[in-house]
């Protein structure tokens, strides 16, 4: 009767660690499989960020002269990128195209919802609406970067969208979507690149 105690007591004991086991492996496969979601979500997060037109950085200081540049990552359905047109928003101001070797800038300049001092007691009234580069060929292989120098507007909290048209040798990609306001672009098509202003430290 003894031997048999023992061994039903450690049956209890096998069945115990068994469930214990069980519970253990349980929560280590739902963990492994949280954490491969968010990798993934991640990695869709990136994908959708490296498969359009991108600004950077993704933010600045409002009411500041900064650099911006949009990132080419590729053409338009295999065909190379021959142009590219950026819209100006209202408020952003002195631009000035940055130089690239094999392409030629060819800012459009209009008359500006309000005028701004330029400095020195010099006002300007018009200023470049739209920036152009034009007659370089970038295939849709191949990534690189425009850059040009603005001054931001002192609208700290606002979202500030440069709609892109990018022409190819066949066909051509509107970069146009903005999204409604208190919205986000995540999962837009086509969206505007943009960056956020934010306050002086």
């Amino acid at each position: 009767m003894l031997f048999r105690s023992v061994i039903k007591h450690h049956r209890h004991i096998d069945v115990g660690v068994t469930l214990a086991e069980t519970r253990h492996h349980r929560h280590q496969v739902l963990d492994a499989k949280r954490r491969r979601r968010a990798h993934a979500d991640a990695a869709s997060r990136q994908l959708h960020r490296v498969a359009h037109i991108g600004l950077e950085p993704p933010q600045a200081t409002a009411d500041s002269t900064q650099k911006i540049v949009l990132r080419v990552p590729h053409g338009c359905a295999g065909s190379p990128t021959v142009k590219l047109r950026v819209q100006i928003p209202e408020g952003v101001t002195g631009v000035k195209q940055q130089p690239k070797a094999g392409w030629k800038s060819a800012p459009v300049r209009g008359k500006l919802a309000a005028p701004y001092d330029e400095g020195h007691g010099q006002v300007a009234t018009e200023g470049v609406r739209e920036a152009v580069w034009s007659g370089g060929r970038l295939g849709d292989d191949e990534y690189d970067e425009f850059a040009m120098l603005v001054r931001l507007p002192n609208r700290p909290g606002t979202q500030l969208y440069f709609p892109v048209v990018q022409e190819c040798v066949k066909g051509l990609t509107r970069w146009i979507e903005i999204p409604e306001p208190g919205k986000s672009s995540q999962g837009a098509k086509e969206p505007a690149p943009s960056l956020r202003l934010v306050p002086r430290p």
